[in-house]
């Protein structure tokens, strides 16, 4: 069993940055493709950055390109997502999630977190 635990939301305004943090526990990080999604109120999950197990690949949605990155850190076995320049549209609950392949869909993704709530003021 994998288990994740994101943490590093908020409230921040329009033009900040925040840091979220995913924390793998039954496995090493290092065996997943982890990824970054969120959803807001009414709306489907979506996609927002993907890393590679090795941390040698990433892939960011059109929305999150230029302002957002994903990195991990294997021995801590911790996944982040630095989102910087925060629009109120990236108001959402943001979830990690791990993939035994390189996949950028949610249906590809086999554990997933709980979520974090990121607010963005106007």
């Amino acid at each position: 069993q994998v288990q994740l635990v994101e943490s590093g939301g908020g409230l921040v305004q329009a033009g900040g940055s925040l840091r979220l943090s995913c924390a793998v526990s039954g496995r090493t990080a290092s065996s997943y493709t982890m990824g970054w999604f969120r959803q807001a109120p009414g709306k489907e999950r979506e996609f927002v950055a993907a890393i590679s197990s090795s941390g040698g690949a990433t892939y960011y949605a059109d929305s999150a390109k230029g302002r957002f990155n994903i990195f991990r850190d294997n021995l801590k076995n911790t996944v982040y997502l630095r989102m910087n320049s925060l629009k109120p549209e990236d108001t959402a609950v943001y979830y990690c999630a791990a993939a035994t392949e390189w996949v950028v869909v949610p249906t590809g993704y086999d554990y997933w977190g709980q979520g974090t709530q990121v607010t963005v003021s106007a």
